[in-house]
């Protein structure tokens, strides 16, 4: 019940005080980059339910029948605009929209596609038991994920050989050590991370 008053009172405030970055954004969007200005990606959340995560689009259009669901920092989809959303995390402000509506937490394992999910196994189901989040351990060990898979001829393929498995193990720990001040450590990281890239 705490977990879940935090994330509305603070998903409220930061929705207010980042208003003006929205608006921003939204211009910028819409003056070099022709199409929606939102993404809404569906993902695989709490008990298995599918949801729309939503993010500032920051690809061209109809980007996901142009290539796989993971995305190399040297992906030719990404826009001029959505490289600078990405580098400073401006693309994720959305999610704070998912939160409010009770989809997403501040903390929790962050949500993937459905074919992510297929693979993993009956143990490992148990992830789906938490509702996901914007950030948690595996967001801290894989802060930069485009990066870490530039340069790859198949991003989709390397994401699920060397960094599904390492983002499951992190999420089972989460899981096994969650509380509200393990939530509180990890949104401290996240910020010190923010802003320390």
């Amino acid at each position: 019940m705490a977990k879940r008053i935090f994330d509305i009172l603070f998903a409220c405030i930061v929705l207010i005080l980042t208003a003006p970055l929205f608006f921003f954004i939204t211009i910028v969007i819409k003056i070099y980059s022709p199409g929606p200005l939102l993404y809404k990606g569906r993902r695989v959340g709490l008990h298995g339910k599918i949801f729309h995560i939503f993010k500032f689009r920051t690809m061209v259009v109809d980007a996901e029948k142009l290539g796989g669901s993971a995305t190399a920092g040297d992906d030719s989809r990404i826009t001029e605009v959505g490289h600078i959303l990405r580098k400073y995390k401006l693309d994720e402000l959305p999610q704070f929209i998912n939160i409010a509506r009770g989809e997403m937490s501040f903390v929790g394992p962050r949500p993937d596609v459905e074919k992510i999910i297929a693979l993993y196994l009956q143990e490992e189901k148990v992830i789906l038991n938490l509702i996901p989040g914007i950030t948690d351990y595996a967001t801290l060990w894989d802060f930069n994920e485009g990066e870490a898979l530039r340069g790859s001829l198949n991003p989709e393929e390397m994401y699920i050989r060397e960094i599904l498995p390492i983002k499951k193990q992190l999420q089972l720990k989460y899981m096994r050590e969650k509380s509200f001040f393990v939530d509180l450590k990890i949104i401290c990281l996240t910020i010190r991370k923010l802003f320390s890239f």
